[in-house]
């Protein structure tokens, strides 16, 4: 097996590992087993755990970039791409309620440690941020933007929460339908000045 794909390997199995058993948790040995590789194979690539960290934040920052490419690339409707984000809850719902959500279990765990990389996985955090807000922004939304984008962020981690906590499938779908709703609403709407006009 060629080194490069060895690292992948064991960069993906830690990245599973992280979020089922918490950074913590989470060991040299389980990395190895998963991979099923030698310790001394898994330290050729690999000298610390803060290593495997920074290499798994950084495949999740790219596989979530992928991600919301993707929905450009599928869909010119900013408001159908920010329902895309707000299905994640739903396509990842049976994780979500084992483990929670993988980025908000993960900056949790690290904030609490005052961990060195705590930043550097808030940076996933950010990257959704500024990505809402580029979608409200496109959809007329102004200033207030930011603001609705931190909102829906604030929203979805509350629920995946909960979900986690009382295991509950039916809460999770109305909380997604809900936001599906106070979305629509954050269309702006035509302003009585514009009918008027239009009117002449």
């Amino acid at each position: 097996m060629k080194a490069d794909e060895t690292r992948r390997r064991i960069v993906i199995a830690a990245d599973r590992l992280f979020y089922e058993q918490g950074y913590e948790n989470a060991s040299f040995a389980d990395f190895a087993q998963a991979v099923e590789i030698s310790r001394g194979n898994f330290y050729y690539h690999f000298k610390t755990k803060d290593a495997v960290l920074a290499a798994v934040i950084e495949h999740r920052l790219d596989e979530r970039k992928a991600m919301l490419r993707q929905w450009e690339q599928e869909d010119d409707n900013p408001a159908s791409r920010i329902k895309s984000f707000i299905n994640i809850l739903i396509a990842n719902q049976t994780k979500i309620m084992a483990f929670g959500c993988p980025v908000g279990t993960l900056c949790t765990e690290l904030a609490k440690l005052d961990h060195a990389l705590k930043s550097e996985a808030a940076r996933l955090f950010t990257l959704f941020a500024e990505w809402l807000e580029q979608q409200f922004a496109e959809l007329g939304c102004g200033d207030q933007a930011s603001d609705l984008a931190m909102h829906l962020l604030m929203r979805s981690q509350g629920v995946a929460s909960l979900a986690n906590t009382f295991q509950d499938a039916k809460f999770v779908r109305r909380e997604v339908d809900a936001m599906h709703q106070w979305l629509d609403q954050q269309t702006p709407s035509t302003t009585t000045k514009d009918m008027k006009r239009d009117q002449y």
